[in-house]
Formats: C-alpha cells, structure tokens, sequence
C-alpha cells in the first residue's frame, strides 16, 4: 500500500498533553492519528461524541435552533408547562 503523509498543526500545550495521555496508553500521535483514521474509514463515521459547551451534539444544536426558529414563527401557545413538554417530546 502506498503511504501518504498527514501534517497536523496546534497549540503546544494540547499536543503536550496530548502525548503524553498517549504515551501512559503505549502510543505515539503518528499511531493515535493512524486508529483514527482506521476508525473512520471502518464506520464511515466519527468516533469521538462531537459535543458543545452546551452538552449537545452539533447535529442537535441545528435542530434546536430549528425548532426555536419554528416556534417562534408559530401562533400556538400552551396553557401549562407540561402542555409545552409534552409538545416538545413528540
């Protein structure tokens, strides 16, 4: 197989850090990096949970700011709070 270089740049303290969890794991970054990308072509997803400040997920973020967007374009209201949850669940 033909082999390809990969250039990564980032802050020094990450990558400090960074090596040195891998290297308690037995791994160098070049290695880390190769599992990654394995991983990636294997599922054809990513396998580190993306998540925000927020604690959701991207994909979940633009839904929510869909939502809100659409709720705030709708004439309907609730009498309760669990009238609004229940909504929000469907």
């Amino acid at each position: 197989m033909r082999m390809t270089q990969l250039q990564v740049r980032m802050d020094a303290k990450t990558k400090k850090d960074a090596q040195k969890v891998l290297a308690d794991l037995g791994l160098d970054a070049s290695a880390a990096v190769k599992v990654l990308f394995k991983q990636i072509a294997r599922t054809k997803s990513f396998p580190i949970d993306m998540r925000g400040q927020n604690g959701f997920t991207p994909q979940k973020a633009h839904e929510m700011r869909n939502g809100v967007a659409g709720a705030k374009n709708s004439a309907q209201s609730f009498r309760t709070a669990e009238e609004v949850l229940a909504d929000a669940l469907q």
